[in-house]
């Protein structure tokens, strides 16, 4: 078949299907299922630690395990940082929910069951705005529909090993330290149509998340994970296809390429005559592909009933408000106004709105007096540069606005030159001390006076009277030798435009 004879990217692959089979009436349809892990110190049913990293099956306790007498008892600050993501996400946050018990056999959840909600969730029927940036295409918003937002907890972790050198056999462990972290479930509509919106709508969930404070996001630490479900139709207007399920995605550029994909698999399929199956599909990064993992459940195997261990929830009115009020600025109201008021491309936009740690720095470099252009190139270029260099977070940085905008407005006023300004940024990053101070004590200050600079341009033609001479003959881009020359000899400090303004008058009398 032709899907096996080419394992190609899977870019590729669809633009060959599209030109062998005339395939441009098909239609994706795809919905994510987001699970962040919220980030609070103890988790959602008991107190055991949530610490990252440590020792396997270090922080479990009889609640966790589910053994007879124990009570789950919600987490306070749970139910907080989910009310807040739900209204984050314009989703109706109910006054009433509940917990159910969600009948799962499988080795990573001790009691055999997990405490999830099913038909009384938290929050519902909200939606996203998000930016869609394509090269060599129009920028443009989608809005995404979000079915709902619901709390659960999360399953232990199962460590595979290679073969066991003593007994010959592969085995797994069990870890069960996330057992009973503390999840959010946000279930998008089917309204995303490609692999690139699928991927920025879940970079848009982590924006939202982290500008919360409830979750770092980390995908490399499962903070952070998506099951992609899709499935492919004769046009916009035809019923849903069959669809398939891909678990566990746990990165951005994974999820674009596992759509694509799997929506060239399944058009390629039924173009063969053959069928789909509703079935959960795992991506191999490795080989670059789809591959089946298990026939997908209904919600009937899995028996729900309420839990009764746990009461109803009620979330008044008036303690949403306090919780909105709480809210900060999200990263579209940020881009929005970064393009509108700014005036930054969107592109810039984006990447300074991408963290709340820049995006707060940029914004009191620009109240602090530096032009809001310049201020975007310094952060995202040099800082950030910087940053990944050292291994930094642009939390740790030390830098403050206020010196990064006077070192900006230092060359707006040709104090310094941006060459220079290059020079002391990092010893101004690791000391947070004053540009101008520091440029005092070394004197880098530009020389930007004419009776200073013109000296040395009658010493470089009076040197290079060969170089001179073949100027005035036509060769005009030896200028660029001599301001060079120029350069040299004052370290860098002479004014550029000053430089080359004086040069051209003396090479042209």
């Amino acid at each position: 078949m032709f899907w096996s004879s080419f394992p190609l990217y899977p870019i590729i692959l669809i633009k060959r299907l599209l030109i062998m089979n005339n395939l441009e009436s098909w239609e994706a349809v795809i919905g994510l299922e987001t699970h962040v892990q919220l980030n609070t110190k103890s988790k959602i049913f008991t107190s055991a630690s949530t610490a990252f990293g440590d020792a396997p099956n270090t922080h479990i306790d009889p609640v966790v395990c589910g053994l007879p007498g124990t009570l789950p008892v919600l987490n306070e600050t749970v139910l907080e940082y989910a009310v807040k993501t739900s209204l984050a996400l314009n989703l109706n946050v109910a006054e009433h929910c509940k917990f159910d018990r969600k009948q799962y056999f499988y080795p990573d959840l001790p009691k055999n069951y997990q405490i999830s909600q099913f038909d009384e969730p938290l929050a519902e029927n909200g939606w996203l705005d998000v930016e869609i940036i394509e090269k060599d295409k129009e920028p443009y918003i989608k809005k995404i529909g979000i079915e709902r937002l619901h709390m659960e907890e999360d399953a232990g972790k199962l460590v595979h090993s290679g073969s066991d050198r003593l007994a010959g056999s592969k085995y797994s462990l069990v870890d069960y330290n996330r057992a009973g972290i503390a999840l959010c479930e946000i279930v998008s509509k089917p309204d995303i149509r490609t692999g690139k919106e699928a991927s920025e709508y879940a970079s848009e969930i982590r924006r939202t998340v982290r500008y919360l404070g409830v979750s770092d996001g980390n995908m490399q630490e499962g903070s952070l994970r998506c099951d992609v479900n899709i499935s492919v139709r004769k046009g916009p207007n035809a019923p849903f296809g069959t669809k398939v399920e891909i678990k566990n995605m746990n990165s951005f550029s994974a999820i674009q390429k596992a759509c694509d994909y799997e929506i060239a698999r399944q058009i390629e399929v039924y173009e063969n005559g053959g069928k789909i199956f509703q079935e959960t599909r795992l991506w191999d990064e490795a080989k670059q592909l789809t591959k089946s993992m298990r026939l997908k459940e209904g919600s009937s195997d899995y028996r729900y009933f309420p839990d009764p261990d746990l009461g109803p929830i009620e979330i008044t009115k008036a303690q949403q408000e306090i919780w909105f009020k709480e809210l900060p600025e999200l990263p579209s109201k940020k881009r929005n106004k970064y393009v509108s008021q700014f005036g930054l491309s969107a592109y810039d936009a984006r990447v300074i709105s991408d963290e709340i740690s820049m995006a707060n720095f940029f914004e009191e470099t620009v109240a602090n007096g530096a032009e809001a252009k310049l201020a975007s190139n310094w952060v995202t270029s040099d800082i950030v540069g910087y940053l990944k260099s050292n291994k930094l977070s642009f939390s740790e940085l030390k830098l403050s606005p206020e010196n990064l905008a006077e070192m900006i407005n230092m060359i707006s006023k040709n104090i310094i030159s941006g060459k220079i300004a290059k020079e002391i940024l990092p010893e101004l990053i690791r000391k947070n001390i004053s540009p101008k101070k520091l440029v005092e004590e070394k004197g880098l200050a530009m020389i930007s006076d004419s009776s200073s600079i013109l000296p040395i341009i009658d010493e470089l033609i009076n040197e290079h009277s060969n170089e001179v001479r073949a100027f005035k003959n036509g060769k005009t881009k030896l200028l660029g030798f001599f301001v060079g020359q120029l350069m040299k000899r004052t370290k860098g400090k002479a004014d550029p435009k000053l430089a080359n303004k004086l040069l051209l008058e003396k090479l042209n009398s």
